[in-house]
């Protein structure tokens, strides 16, 4: 086990009593989730200092009173709320000289920091790359050198993803060589015009099939050179979904990834995507990854080296699951817990070749999106699926390269790191992903979709059940209808196979008497 300077063994929770921490996106998905961990899992914690971008209708004050009234917190709320009153808002955007931070809250963070998490990202795929510099890379690097600054810096944890070195299959937990160097692509996206750096993008990101893959890979280089004697670790988590069980199991609060497809399917108007089902789909479960961002941050500290360690966060070597799996068991739930006014009974499938996957799209996406959309129209709605299935395809090319593609994520140190914890440590901050169920998992995933994405009570689950199951014998009726009328159009030539189609027939319709 990690011990502290003092050779005994110090718990993760007595590690951060007193200590100030430093929390960058923190209003994003996983940041949320970082702060109401930290405040109910180490309530000893002194403060929060929690960076966020002021808007034009909103204040930093006022964003922080909307981030705590959010449903993550109600557990903080209603038991310690206290708590809460620990976090201290500043202003400022990674996109800013100095992260837009004035001079005194600067003084205030140098002086009393001691862990800082750095989570602040553009996780958009398509993100132009300019913008994508500016705060994957350039928002790190000004973070870094605000760290230099801090005196009582013990660690700075921060956030990659797996997918970073995604032009090799092997990953290890290893800062591989840049693609490109750093500071050459800041240079070119500062002197470079918006219209000359699209063009240029394709050749800049080879071998990468995005921005923020190639970006993120850039940030970790950048960061092994600007960081000198700076106790740093980096955390890469793969594909993040909804809680595992803390707060509160299935928690998701935006669509990236694949939940945005997943609702979609649950609704009955996604039915296929281009995906090579048999391979392992690597996802992981936010608080997985929250819990061993705060272990790695403690581990950091009680044990300085002068390297970087790196902790891939996945499962594919531990617990993996098929896109088959997966995809199977999320329609499963989704017709056990169906949302409200599906359009179709849930249901479709991956398709391994490109032309068979956009034959299925135009008959199954396109072509029931210009027939809605004409309805709407006769009834003077708002046509919107031709528009909605417009996203939904943009989102599933941008997972495309992950669907179609496998890699082994190696996960020696994190570990390590699990076998280092006392045991209450690891039961309190659990990163074991040999512990997930991905059957309880996805339902819970699918029901957290349902309740906090698409905003419906579990009061509507009967009547959301009654009408799936009537779209279930609705779509039942429609194939065996097909059935027939191919059947009666082969047979309609010969004499012989008339009377055998009416013989077939009437047994059939006597049958459907005796069934009701």
């Amino acid at each position: 086990m990690a011990t502290m300077a003092g050779g005994e063994y110090t718990s993760v929770k007595d590690f951060y009593r007193g200590r100030s921490i430093f929390i960058t996106g923190g209003t994003g998905f996983m940041g949320k989730v970082l702060v109401e961990k930290l405040l109910r899992s180490c309530p000893g914690i002194k403060n929060i200092y929690l960076l966020m971008r002021p808007k034009k209708s909103q204040n930093v004050t006022e964003r922080l009173q909307e981030l705590l009234n959010a449903p993550l917190f109600d557990k903080l709320r209603r038991d310690s709320p206290h708590e809460l009153t620990k976090i201290v808002p500043i202003a400022g955007d990674v996109t800013e000289p100095e992260l837009g931070i004035s001079a005194p809250d600067q003084e205030t963070l140098t002086r009393f920091v001691s862990v800082v998490f750095h989570s602040a990202a553009t996780v958009k795929f398509d993100e132009a790359l300019k913008l994508s510099v500016t705060i994957n890379m350039l928002g790190s690097e000004r973070l870094v050198h605000l760290c230099h600054r801090m005196v009582n810096l013990e660690a700075l944890i921060h956030v990659s993803t797996a997918y970073c070195n995604c032009d090799r299959t092997d990953v290890s937990e290893t800062i591989y060589p840049s693609p490109q160097d750093p500071e050459q692509v800041i240079a070119c996206t500062r002197w470079m015009n918006d219209k000359l750096i699209e063009e240029l993008t394709p050749k800049l990101i080879d071998g990468r099939p995005n921005t923020y893959t190639f970006t993120k890979a850039l940030a970790e280089t950048m960061l092994q050179g600007e960081s000198g004697s700076l106790p740093v670790a980096i955390v890469r988590p793969s594909i993040v979904l909804s809680s595992l069980r803390e707060p509160v199991a299935g928690w998701v609060d935006n669509l990236n990834g694949p939940t945005g497809i997943i609702a979609a399917a649950g609704k009955g108007f996604f039915r296929t995507m281009l995906c090579h089902e048999n391979k392992v789909a690597d996802f992981v479960p936010v608080d997985i990854v929250i819990n061993l961002m705060i272990c790695a941050a403690w581990k950091t500290a009680s044990h300085r080296t002068d390297t970087i360690t790196v902790y891939n966060c996945c499962t594919g070597q531990q617990n993996p699951i098929t896109w088959k799996e997966f995809i199977e068991l999320s329609f499963k739930y989704s017709r056990i817990h169906p949302a409200n006014d599906a359009v179709w009974y849930p249901g479709g499938r991956c398709q391994k070749y490109s032309l068979m996957n956009k034959l299925s799209g135009a008959f199954q996406h396109i072509l029931p999106a210009h027939i809605l959309d004409f309805i709407a129209r006769l009834k003077g709605s708002r046509p919107m699926m031709l528009r909605v299935q417009a996203k939904l395809s943009k989102a599933a090319s941008c997972l495309e390269y992950f669907t179609t593609q496998q890699w082994n994520f190696r996960d020696d140190n994190v570990r390590k790191l699990g076998e280092q914890l006392s045991p209450e440590d690891r039961q309190i901050f659990m990163f074991d992903v040999k512990q997930i169920d991905w059957p309880s998992y996805l339902e819970n995933y699918i029901l957290g979709i349902r309740h906090f994405i698409l905003k419906e009570s579990p009061d509507t689950l009967p009547a959301a059940r009654s009408h799936i199951m009537k779209l279930y014998w609705i779509q039942k009726t429609i194939q065996f209808g097909t059935i027939l009328v191919v059947l009666r159009v082969l047979l309609s030539r010969s004499s012989l196979a008339r009377s055998a189609w009416f013989a077939l027939l009437s047994i059939v319709l006597r049958m459907c008497r005796m069934i009701v």
